[in-house]
């Protein structure tokens, strides 16, 4: 789920706060990784509005695959009609394997567990919940980023992900 601000410090709160706190994600994977007997590998998704037909994403698809060889006056016309399309967004899974066990993790969604206080309760009732910044990871007196609390909350999530694994 796209996280829903409530104003526009949230906003700028939730863009100081994601890209240290997914770069915090992926180095915790990877010690996990390295102690696990579970092997990982990272995929490029993409995040579809809820109930988007098939037919519109394959159209999608097929026309950003034309735009990358189509005229000035084609990209013209491709641009104009992927404009009026539901548009998705970029997502980003960790595929965790072991033996005939798989396993998929959305980062993103780790990410927003790490940054928003109510993250877990806002997905469960998305019509109205909006999210709510977790400011403990902000230093009050600077408004920097408290790296060693995103840090500590960034491993203590990716350890429950590896906890909750299948037991092999």
């Amino acid at each position: 789920m796209m996280p829903k601000f409530t104003n526009i410090t949230s906003w700028e709160q939730a863009e100081l706060l994601m890209q240290p706190a997914f770069i915090r994600i992926i180095d915790q994977i990877r010690k996990q990784l390295d102690q696990s007997n579970w092997k990982g590998t990272y995929q490029d998704v993409l995040i579809w509005p809820e109930g988007t037909p098939e037919e519109t994403k394959n159209t999608f698809t097929l026309l950003r695959e034309q735009l990358a060889s189509a005229s000035p006056e084609e990209a013209a016309e491709i641009e104009q009609a992927l404009v009026a399309m539901p548009n998705p967004y970029p997502g980003y899974l960790l595929c965790l394997k072991h033996q005939d066990q798989q396993v998929t993790v959305d980062l993103w969604e780790l990410c927003y567990q790490v940054c928003f206080r109510n993250y877990t309760q806002a997905i469960a009732h998305p019509e109205n919940q909006q999210v709510e910044i977790d400011t403990s990871l902000i230093e009050e007196d600077t408004g920097d980023v408290d790296w060693n609390l995103l840090d500590a909350k960034a491993r203590q999530l990716v350890e429950k992900v590896f906890a909750d694994l299948p037991a092999s």
